[in-house]
């Protein structure tokens, strides 16, 4: 798990200083996707007349800029992978067909092209993942120190040690501390060079051509003293601010009027990408809705025939940033508890009707939610909302457990998806569950939406979590 945080932490710093993996990164699936569609038609003697070569450019322009990421595990590369594909497919297809525009080519080149970018496309990400890497591993490497031995700067280091095709090589630290302290204060004892004092001549007759300050902010003084003594240096100097101790979501740099300012947490949900996420919300659920009506109908047929009591069950959740709001669902227990103490369903629950048994088992009580969507209170995917009485539970026993609302709620979640589902009887199930939800809020896209939205379904019908 470690691991994994630290790649989060530190993956766009590093990422971003190589620019030969930025660009493959942000070129490569729509270069293939683009390639194979012009293959495809000289594969069928199509002539490549300016409707292809339109095509092409509006394939290129949808799947631009690409979403691989080579530090990604190469499942998450498949995936990503597959959603990007499908969402450039689908949206071409769709505006094929809505505009007529289909008819200019034929159908064996479309779903030829359809099929052969797919294979590329994966082909393509898992071939440069693992040879990408090692070719650029082989290269020199720029020698340099991290200044400061704390976790942070040990972190940084290790990331560049399992990282060879970045191409640096940290000999050391510099630290006023000794390496008993260092060892004492953190998980393992750096290999220190030297006092802070002695930085500038270290890095002045070893060449050493890059020096990472990880001082904590506390320190101002000594890194303007540092600052001012490698003036006399040609050594390119990074600072890494000490705010990556902390769970980063969705942080970034930006500025206000050329002051820069950082980002520790923020939603992912701003200018562009919220209105792609509402956007995408609301097609998805007239969709849905168009669909599913005589399931809705049958089910509060069934509801009202189970037991007494309302059809339609509304509870108080807390939603965007926090508010109140009124989540809909089929009434599947014959109480509705919506007060200060509500006692969630267990296994058996002698509570949870006939029918609601069956609903709760395949999801079909939360159908009504898709309602709450349009209202713009809920969205398709995101953290699942909890009940009120929950939510002031657990805010005072899981760290982090309000972040989750800086988005709207979800009728299904990453956490959902991953098992943690059912009853959290335990703090620590609680824990596991935000531990996801905190996960999605990272590292949101609309492919990754998409991806949850599929694993949804197929867990509707053999999730045994659900009761």
């Amino acid at each position: 798990m470690l691991g994994i945080l630290e790649r989060q932490k530190f993956g766009g710093l590093l990422r971003s200083r190589v620019t030969l993996i930025s660009a493959i990164e942000m070129f490569l699936d729509p270069c293939v996707i683009m390639s194979c569609l012009l293959a495809t038609a000289l594969w069928f003697d199509e002539p490549l007349g300016a409707q292809y070569m339109i095509l092409a450019l509006l394939a290129f322009s949808l799947s631009f800029p690409g979403n691989l990421s080579l530090m990604d595990s190469q499942r998450r590369i498949v995936r990503k992978g597959i959603m990007s594909w499908g969402l450039v497919i689908g949206l071409l297809f769709l505006f094929g067909y809505g505009s007529g525009l289909d008819r200019f080519y034929p159908n064996n080149v479309l779903w030829s092209w359809a099929a052969l970018s797919l294979v590329c496309v994966l082909g393509a990400r898992l071939g440069i993942r693992s040879w990408l890497p090692r070719l650029l591993a082989d290269r020199r490497r720029n020698p340099a120190v991290v200044v400061g031995g704390n976790a942070l700067g040990q972190t940084l280091a290790r990331q560049f040690a399992n990282s060879p095709h970045l191409g640096v090589e940290v000999l050391g630290f510099f630290d006023d501390r000794s390496a008993e302290r260092l060892a004492a204060e953190n998980e393992h004892s750096p290999e220190l060079l030297g006092r802070l004092d002695s930085l500038a001549d270290y890095v002045k007759h070893n060449h050493i051509e890059q020096v990472y300050i990880a001082l904590p902010m506390a320190s101002q003084p000594r890194i303007l003293k540092l600052l001012d003594d490698m003036k006399d240096t040609t050594a390119s100097i990074y600072f890494v601010p000490d705010i990556f101790v902390t769970d980063l979501i969705q942080g970034r740099m930006e500025t206000v009027n050329g002051i820069p300012v950082v980002a520790v947490c923020e939603t992912p949900f701003t200018g562009l990408n919220g209105g792609l996420k509402r956007a995408s919300d609301i097609v998805l659920a007239l969709l849905i809705l168009a669909l599913i009506w005589p399931i809705l109908l049958i089910c509060a047929l069934c509801v009202k025939l189970s037991s007494p009591g309302p059809i339609i069950f509304r509870q108080r959740r807390y939603g965007l940033d926090g508010r109140e709001i009124l989540v809909y669902k089929f009434r599947s227990m014959t109480v509705c508890e919506d007060g200060s103490v509500v006692t969630q369903a267990t296994r058996n629950d002698q509570r949870i009707t006939r029918f609601g048994a069956l609903a709760r088992k395949t999801s079909l009580d939360e159908l009504p939610q898709f309602i709450n969507v349009l209202q713009g209170r809920m969205s398709i995917v995101g953290p699942r909302p909890h009940a009120v009485a929950h939510n002031e539970l657990y805010r005072r026993q899981v760290k982090g457990y309000m972040i989750r609302h800086k988005v709207r709620p979800g009728i299904t979640g990453w956490a959902q998806v991953n098992g943690c589902r059912g009853e959290t009887e335990t703090v620590d199930k609680m824990e596991k569950r935000i531990e996801y939800d905190l996960e999605y809020l990272r590292n949101w896209s609309l492919s990754l939406d998409l991806w949850i939205i599929a694993k949804t379904v197929g867990l509707m019908l053999k999730d045994s979590k659900a009761y």
